[in-house]
């Protein structure tokens, strides 16, 4: 069985904009393949030695139904083929999970992994029913309705939260007190003029027009984000009644795209901006917690991870997360031993929002930076995913040369 490597740089991700934003209007997949095409051109990546591809979406676009095929037609790889996943928002770690394999059993030597979604103007969707009331069907909003209910609990997943706070006795206060320590967290990814995001961004991001022929404008970097502090978190209320968890406890919907290769050993380095930095894929792993706990789900999630990874949470450098409610990281923390202020260091999902599919591999982009940063070692990746479901990572960024 061969490793699978990530070539230091050959990842990138756009900034994420709010949704209803100023990437409202952009087609998810082509936007994506649009960016991929210019990035790929800037770092020098020579496509002929991609020979995989898989694409993660989970809100349906005109042609999706083309899938991995068109999007790297449109980016200048018109022999790639591959699937499309979608597995809410657990839909990056399954993506890196199939690229990993494809490397690992040798189909493949270079796998190009994209995410994408624009939770924005969501489809409407009508499911006809020939057995209806003279065969009216049912109208069904895929977004809005994913949001506020699951069908196999028929609970939204702010129900998921507040059933987490209960049984580990999470008050509004110690959510806020983590609230704060994320959003300074995010300010240091801004410090001297957004060096940390410069790492995988492009900026300031030039925003196409719908046709992608002219530039409709320019993103700083992330847009949307609430300025927060203790005084602004005291005035909110819960959102449920006799609840704990307010908006500024969870994360808000977002667009974007992000994307990624990964190789083998001998291919990364080939594509590495830097082949003296080595980036390796440990292990990975999901699972399901009860029903009503999708917040504790990365727990065990992190757990198999490690444990498929032989190492114990102590031999952990780095930790970042998909965090849709500031509980996942509590509960993360006190079930690890992992230290809350030790998660994150750059910001996560709660602050720079959660465009579904690209947000996990964002957080995995992040990851590998703050690694590099502190000289390398071993890092960890937990997030939770619709259906009570979670899955986790873990790399290890060293010298290619050890």
């Amino acid at each position: 069985m061969n490793g699978a490597y990530i070539p230091y740089g050959a990842y990138w991700s756009s900034p994420f904009a709010r949704w209803q934003g100023s990437l409202s209007h952009l087609h998810s997949l082509e936007f994506c393949a649009w960016l991929t095409r210019r990035t790929l051109e800037s770092k020098g990546v020579d496509t002929a030695l991609i020979d995989f591809g898989v694409l993660g979406t989970t809100v349906p676009q005109r042609g999706a139904f083309y899938g991995l095929p068109w999007v790297a037609a449109l980016a200048g790889m018109p022999t790639l083929a591959g699937p499309t996943i979608s597995q809410a928002c657990a839909t990056s770690a399954r993506c890196v999970s199939l690229a990993m394999q494809e490397i690992a059993t040798g189909g493949s030597a270079c796998a190009l992994v994209l995410t994408a979604d624009r939770v924005s103007n969501g489809p409407q969707l009508y499911h006809p029913d020939p057995c209806g009331p003279g065969g009216t069907g049912t109208h069904e909003s895929w977004v809005t309705d994913a949001f506020e209910r699951d069908p196999w609990t028929s609970k939204s997943m702010l129900h998921t939260a507040e059933a987490v706070a209960a049984r580990f006795g999470i008050s509004l206060e110690e959510q806020h007190e983590a609230v704060l320590q994320r959003y300074e967290q995010y300010a240091g990814a801004l410090a001297d003029d957004r060096a940390f995001h410069r790492r995988f961004m492009q900026l300031p991001f030039d925003i196409p027009d719908a046709r992608f022929r002219r530039t409709a404008g320019t993103l700083a970097g992330d847009e949307g984000i609430h300025a927060t502090t203790r005084e602004g978190l005291a005035r909110l209320n819960p959102v449920m009644a006799r609840g704990t968890v307010t908006y500024g406890a969870q994360t808000h919907p977002a667009d974007g795209n992000a994307g990624m290769l990964i190789a083998t050993r001998e291919r990364a380095r080939q594509l590495s901006a830097r082949p003296d930095v080595q980036i390796e894929i440990l292990a990975v792993a999901q699972a399901r917690a009860e029903a009503m706990q999708m917040p504790y789900a990365p727990v065990p999630a992190a757990r198999q991870a490690m444990a498929r990874a032989g190492l114990r949470f102590e031999d952990i450098g780095a930790v970042t997360t998909h965090n849709p409610f500031v509980i996942n990281d509590i509960v993360l923390a006190r079930e690890t031993g992992l230290a809350l202020d030790g998660m994150n260091r750059f910001g996560c999902s709660l602050v720079w929002g959660h465009p579904q599919a690209p947000t996990g591999l964002r957080a995995v982009i992040e990851l590998i930076e703050t690694l590099e940063m502190r000289g390398g070692g071993l890092g960890l990746f937990a997030g939770c995913a619709a259906g009570d479901t979670a899955m986790a990572l873990v790399l290890r960024v060293g010298d290619a040369s050890a």
